[in-house]
């Protein structure tokens, strides 16, 4: 299983950023392949023009459409999520997500910008067709502290819903749902009976 890391701050270190390496940590420590996007590294130009075929959208859609599972975590302004991140969901396909488990996370200066997960990431997750999408964590700035040497740390109460939440991610995206045809012995037409 490969796991899919989208981090869609515009910026390079940034606390959102800083929960990805927390889940990053976690899955690989359960000895899960693990790739990230940088949303802030793909072109600007290609981005904003939406120019799908340019090299960087079309390994970035690459990787969402391999990735059996997909963490997403962006900051929170404005209560909605961040730009960067929104233009690059509109370039992929309607049903990128299909088949694939999803765990939005996000950060913001306070609670009362939480909702932004449900209200406006959940939306746009289901429309591009995502199999499951997991509760999401919201961490604020007081959750997620900056270091004295310029790192993050995430305090121990979203590190347990970290915890929880790989934990899900993990058990949803390896289960296999056998398949019909390997259940049942296939029943001939002529044998099917009905009634009213």
């Amino acid at each position: 299983m490969s796991v899919l890391l989208v981090a869609g701050s515009p910026s390079e270190h940034s606390r959102s950023a800083a929960l990805l390496d927390a889940v990053q940590q976690r899955l690989q420590l359960r000895g899960v392949e693990v790739e990230r996007l940088h949303i802030r590294d793909l072109s600007p130009q290609a981005l904003l023009l939406a120019d799908f075929s340019h090299p960087s959208v079309v390994h970035a859609t690459a990787l969402v459409a391999r990735a059996k599972a997909i963490v997403v975590a962006t900051p929170v302004y404005k209560a909605a999520y961040s730009g960067v991140l929104k233009v690059f969901l509109d370039l992929l396909p309607q049903t990128a997500f299909k088949t694939k488990h999803v765990l939005p996370l996000a950060t913001g200066g306070s609670p009362h910008h939480m909702l932004a997960l449900d209200y406006a990431l959940r939306p746009v997750l289901q429309a591009l067709g995502a199999a499951h999408i997991l509760p999401g964590i919201y961490a604020t700035d007081s959750q997620v502290v900056v270091l004295p040497e310029g790192g993050y740390q995430v305090l121990p109460e979203i590190a347990v819903r970290l915890d929880e939440s790989v934990n899900v991610l993990i058990a949803e995206a390896l289960r296999e749902i056998p398949s019909v045809a390997g259940r049942f012995a296939p029943v001939p037409f002529a044998q099917v009976r009905c009634s009213v």
